[in-house]
C-alpha cells in the first residue's frame, strides 16, 4: 500500500504539466493551437521543426492533458484541450514579465523598440468599436482569420499591408492584433502604420485570449 500523501501525488501531477510546457517549441505550438485546430504537417512548418520532432512535442502536450488529437483521413489534427490552456500561457507570461530580468531585457529590446505605447485593453476596444471610433486590423494569415476573428475585423496579413493601406481609413485609429501578446506581426504592423502617418495601436494579447475571455468572435463567410 502506498504511503505517499495525496498532496504529494497531486504535486507530482502538477509538476508533469509544468514539465510539458518547459520547452520553447511546445510553448510556440500552444500559441499556434490557440488559433484553432491544426495538422501536424502545418504545425511542423510553422515552428520550423521536423515532423518527428513536432509529433513528439505534441504527444507530450497531449499526455499532460493540454492538447487533444483526432484523425482526419491520413492526417492527425491537434487542438488545445480548452480555453483555460490559453489562460495558463497568459499567467506564465505575466509572472515571467514581473519577476524574470531576462524576459524584461528581451521586451525592452525588440518589442519596446517597435512599440513602447501601452496596448489597448479588450474592454476599451469593445467600447470604442461599438462607437465606431476604430478600425480593427487582423494581421494573421488568411487561414487563421478564417477559423475565427474579432467582430468586424479587416484581415490584411502583414506581408500585404504595404500594398493595401488604402483599405484602412486614416480618419480612424487602427487597432492591430494577431496570435498573442508576443506575436511580432502586430508590433511590425503598428510600426509600419505609424511610419505611414496612421494612428495605430496594438490590442493587448491576441485572438486566443480574446476568445478565451468569452468575448464575441466571428467566422469568415463561406
Amino acid at each position: 500500500m502506498s504511503t505517499q500523501s495525496p498532496k504529494r501525488s497531486l504535486f507530482e501531477h502538477l509538476a508533469g504539466v509544468a514539465k510539458a510546457i518547459s520547452h520553447p517549441v511546445r510553448l510556440e505550438l500552444m500559441e499556434h493551437l490557440g488559433q484553432g485546430e491544426r495538422s501536424v504537417e502545418v504545425l511542423a512548418e510553422l515552428v520550423g521543426q521536423s515532423m518527428a520532432n513536432t509529433s513528439h512535442h505534441l504527444l507530450l502536450l497531449r499526455r499532460a492533458g493540454l492538447a487533444e488529437a483526432r484523425k482526419d483521413g491520413v492526417h492527425v489534427l491537434y487542438r488545445l484541450s480548452g480555453d483555460d490552456v490559453v489562460d495558463l500561457l497568459g499567467n506564465l507570461r505575466v509572472t515571467a514579465e514581473r519577476h524574470n530580468a531576462e524576459v524584461e531585457r528581451v521586451l525592452s529590446g525588440y518589442f519596446r523598440s517597435r512599440d513602447d505605447m501601452e496596448a489597448l485593453s479588450r474592454k476599451e476596444l469593445l467600447r470604442r468599436a461599438k462607437d465606431g471610433l476604430v478600425t480593427v486590423l487582423d494581421v494573421r494569415p488568411a487561414n487563421e482569420f478564417a477559423v475565427g476573428h474579432l467582430p468586424g475585423a479587416i484581415n490584411i496579413p502583414l506581408s500585404d499591408l504595404g500594398k493595401r493601406l488604402k483599405d484602412l481609413p486614416k480618419e480612424h485609429e487602427v487597432i492591430a492584433y494577431c496570435r498573442g501578446a508576443y506575436c511580432v506581426l502586430s508590433f511590425e504592423a503598428v510600426a509600419h502604420l505609424r511610419k505611414k502617418g496612421y494612428k495605430a495601436r496594438r490590442l493587448e494579447e491576441g485572438y486566443p485570449e480574446w476568445k478565451a475571455a468569452g468575448l464575441p468572435v466571428e467566422d469568415a463567410p463561406a
